[in-house]
């Protein structure tokens, strides 16, 4: 019976979020004792007014002497208890915001974890509400909840035996009414998980909603699509609300429910009471008691509510703690230390899921070489170099540095040899020093004007009125697109890294700018392998070595003028380009 109470899932969840505690036991301990030193106080209460009432309305037997003892004894027992309760609220409420805590790094670890492809078919909106929303939600819980489960049920056994000790018999046929008050909170217990899961999904949803129509503010602007994105929103939220009045509806019929049955507990009291001709006082505290016991079983039947609205929020973050992580190193791999020699790509297949991208693709790349790929949008071109740093691994095939497989290095070795600039330009809401300095934090700032100069940056970055202490923005909203794509190359070029990976690293760029900085990345390529993807044939002429791909395989291969001169899938590409 116990080991199927615990295999419920949602319970089965929880569990799993307590597991978290255990580097914290000590404080749980300390907090678990405060809480029986408050529980023992506040039932000791009880007997104590139980013999006070005694004395004072029986006048035989009033002794001034107990009624001192008594008087003393009162405040000594509200002062424990009081004590009691603040450190075991303090110590529980300090474990249970720490196990979120660290909840939150490890889902955050997690994220940093995963290779490219998980986020390629995740929405930012989705990952960002369960790392933000459900999170919170389980904060919530797990703090409040951990005290209630620790503090509640001896509150609960010393009332019962205050309760027992005041009249069996009644204490017997009051507690029979308890059990009957589970099966609301049980039935709906099942509505409240159910609700709030669906609640979190739908929130998740409009948080994408709301990502993306920041992230794309200029493109609903400029087709006027402001209502469609205000009905999204407003459908999505719709759908939050309903499930969350769902939820309170559950929540808020389970008290009502239990207090009635109470008072209907209470009426037989009474007549119980009358019938056996219970002492005044005796009367009086049971009665006291049995209200006192209310608060513990009124929260305890929000633990199980608590527990499954906030299991619903930790299964969302534990199905991204449980995902495989499909790109990590090996446990033998070893640190890439040595010069670059070659670079093999060796019959390499690629498949996202069942689709194909990549299908044996192979060739050898000589150490300052700079290649080029081209080839029809969705030839593979991106995705080809994108398993050079390992954001995806081959599904099939091998690629070799060093005549090693690169899955053999470590990730961090292998990626510091390895810079990137892409089409798709991305900066921080930081200072350009920073933005420039990411990746080589140990930088000084004549480093970092180093590498503007040779991206042809520092003019532009000088005559802003904050210099390199510009704050850039969100995505770099406060510079133009060629501003941000040089900021970017600078960043590659500080790395210095042997390999350069270009993905279309000069279309943001005007003519000038473009060419200034294509004569800084030609001036890199000497000793530096260089990997290029461009759509404008004029910037890669030049490369040594050009790659045709078309539908994921490897068309032709040779310099500019060969290609040309085979007549094939470049030549066409190029006269889409040129001819006139």
């Amino acid at each position: 019976m116990h080991l199927r109470f615990w295999q419920q899932p949602e319970w089965a969840t929880y569990a799993r979020l307590l597991a978290y505690v255990r580097p914290y036991k000590t404080r749980l301990i300390i907090g678990t004792v405060c809480g029986i030193i408050f529980a023992g106080s506040t039932a000791g209460i009880l007997p104590a007014v139980e013999r006070t009432l005694g004395e004072l309305f029986d006048p035989d037997s009033l002794s001034a002497q107990a009624i001192i003892g008594v008087a003393l004894l009162l405040p000594i027992l509200g002062l424990i208890r009081g004590l009691g309760f603040f450190l075991s609220m303090y110590y529980i409420k300090w474990v249970g915001h720490r196990v979120v805590f660290d909840l939150r790094v490890a889902l955050f670890d997690r994220l940093q974890e995963l290779s490219v492809y998980y986020f390629s078919r995740s929405k930012a909106g989705e990952l960002i509400s369960r790392a933000a929303n459900d999170t919170m939600m389980v904060d919530r819980a797990v703090s409040t909840v951990l005290g209630d489960l620790i503090r509640q049920p001896f509150v609960l056994i010393f009332l019962l035996g205050v309760v027992i000790w005041l009249e069996p018999v009644l204490a017997f046929l009051s507690l029979v009414v308890f059990p009957i008050c589970i099966i609301p909170v049980v039935q709906f217990g099942k509505r409240v998980r159910r609700n709030s899961r669906r609640a979190q999904s739908h929130l998740a949803e409009i948080v994408s909603i709301l990502q993306e129509s920041i992230a794309g503010v200029r493109v609903v602007k400029a087709f006027g699509m402001e209502p469609y994105e205000r009905d999204r929103f407003r459908q999505g939220g719709e759908a939050v609300f309903n499930r969350l009045m769902k939820v309170a509806k559950a929540r808020s019929a389970i008290e009502p429910i239990i207090v009635q049955i109470s008072i209907v507990g209470i009426s037989l009291i009474l007549v119980y009471a009358h019938w056996t001709g219970m002492a005044m006082e005796t009367f009086f505290v049971f009665g006291l008691a049995m209200v006192a016991l209310y608060d513990p079983v009124k929260k305890l039947s929000r633990v199980h509510l608590a527990i499954q609205q906030s299991s619903a929020a930790a299964e969302r973050i534990f199905e991204i703690l449980d995902e495989h992580v499909t790109v990590q190193d090996r446990p033998d791999a070893v640190p890439l230390e040595d010069p670059i020699e070659h670079i093999a790509f060796e019959q390499v297949d690629f498949a996202y899921e069942q689709e194909p991208v990549l299908r044996d693709i192979s060739f050898t790349v000589q150490p300052g070489e700079c290649i080029a790929f081209v080839g029809h949008s969705g030839s593979g071109k991106t995705t080809l170099v994108s398993l050079l740093p390992r954001f995806f691994d081959p599904t099939g095939g091998t690629i070799r540095i060093n005549g090693r497989d690169i899955r053999s290095y470590t990730l961090h070795s292998l990626r510091q040899h390895i810079g990137l600039v892409t089409q798709d330009t991305f900066l921080f809401n930081d200072t350009i020093a920073n933005n420039i300095a990411y990746g080589r934090q140990d930088a000084d700032r004549q480093a970092v004007m180093d590498a503007a100069r040779r991206a042809h940056a520092h003019d532009f970055i000088t005559d802003l009125p904050e210099g390199y202490d510009t704050v850039v923005g969100d995505r770099g909203v406060r510079l133009s697109g060629g501003q941000c794509q040089r900021l970017a190359i600078a960043r590659a070029l500080l790395r210095n890294p042997p390999i350069m990976i270009l993905d279309e690293a000069t279309s943001a760029l005007d003519t000038e700018s473009e060419r200034l900085v294509q004569a800084a990345l030609d001036d890199l390529m000497s000793n530096r392998t260089v990997f290029a993807i461009a759509h404008r044939l004029s910037t890669i002429q030049h490369a040594q070595r050009i790659v045709v791909l078309d539908k994921g395989t490897l068309a032709e291969t040779g310099t500019h003028q060969e290609l040309l001169a085979h007549n094939g899938l470049y030549r066409y590409l190029y006269d889409l380009q040129f001819k006139v």
